[in-house]
């Protein structure tokens, strides 16, 4: 039974053994798996405004348009700053009719404002760390902290902590802290990220 990854907030149920899991596949954000189909979700037409929107957003990857970010910006109960995904980008095949072939999502973030407050991000992403260390018991886990690669000024920082599967895939708990005219600039919201990510996608943005 999938586990939903915003059930990080009780402690209640991370209490629970049943809760452990050495797969990504068992988890949810809001309802939404690695595997799933995006037209689950959102209509194509919505789709394919997302994809338009973000045709540059990985522009310096040796590949960029193999796959694509969505963003759906509702506001849900923890996430309010909306969830992305990252699709395979094959819109033009007309010929798939099954639509699960079609816009397979490989990544899932929820994102949480914390603008100008990288100490109550970082609080925030401890707190949840802590319980993913007791939810992934056998996964290797990581922390790092660089800048973020798209801001020249090198004022922006990420500060990351995975939790790697034997296969490769990842959850990652991250905080964004960008320069501030650099966020305005872009239009870039910052904060608090919570992400199941595949290797596949790790591996395309890894190829630079």
């Amino acid at each position: 039974m999938k586990k939903l990854l915003a059930l990080l907030f009780s402690l209640f149920l991370l209490s629970s053994p049943s809760v452990f899991a050495d797969d990504i596949s068992d988890f949810e954000i809001e309802g939404i798996s690695i595997g799933d189909s995006l037209l689950d979700y959102m209509t194509e037409d919505q789709i394919l405004k997302g994809i338009e929107k973000t045709k540059d957003y990985y522009s310096y990857l040796k590949e960029p348009n193999k796959y694509a970010e969505v963003f759906l910006s509702e506001v849900f109960s923890i996430f309010d700053d909306g969830l992305s995904f990252i699709v395979k980008n094959n819109p033009k095949n007309q010929y798939i009719t099954d639509k699960n072939e079609k816009y397979t999502i490989l990544f899932v973030r929820g994102m949480i404002r914390f603008i100008e407050d990288i100490e109550g991000c970082i609080v925030k992403r401890d707190e949840i760390v802590e319980e993913l260390s007791m939810m992934f018991p056998n996964t290797r886990k990581t922390e790092d902290s660089y800048p973020f690669q798209l801001d020249p000024s090198g004022n922006s920082m990420k500060y990351d902590v995975n939790f790697v599967f034997d296969s490769g895939d990842e959850v990652e708990v991250s905080c964004d802290n960008f320069e501030e005219t650099f966020r305005i600039k872009n239009n870039y919201t910052e904060g608090l990220n919570i992400v199941i990510i595949s290797k596949e996608i790790l591996d395309w943005v890894s190829d630079y």
